[in-house]
């Protein structure tokens, strides 16, 4: 049971090391810097898309719609977590 466990923690600390390790000058190349910047959008959108979509249409698809409606009516940040919520849990309720 603690190989696995003692394997992974290995393999944390050695990809933390590795991007320590990266030299200066591959940190400030333009195409690194842009990656960078969009990179964690697109694993946010890849993690959204895998858990609403993932099983199915379902209320989870209605919140998000919600969600996209809101962000175009350009509501702020929490109106948009709370209607997407509110909407997903009412049809949960429903169905």
């Amino acid at each position: 049971m603690w190989a696995p466990i003692l394997i992974a923690a290995a393999g944390c600390y050695a990809l933390k090391f590795a991007g320590l390790s990266i030299p200066q000058r591959v940190l400030d190349d333009a195409r690194v810097q842009r990656v960078a910047l969009l990179l964690p959008v697109a694993l946010l959108a890849a993690l959204i898309s895998v858990q609403t979509f993932g099983e199915g249409l379902d209320a989870r698809a209605a919140g998000l719609g919600v969600a996209v409606v809101a962000l175009v009516l350009r509501a702020p940040f929490l109106v948009v977590v709370a209607a997407a919520a509110v909407t997903t849990a009412l049809l949960r309720l429903a169905l």
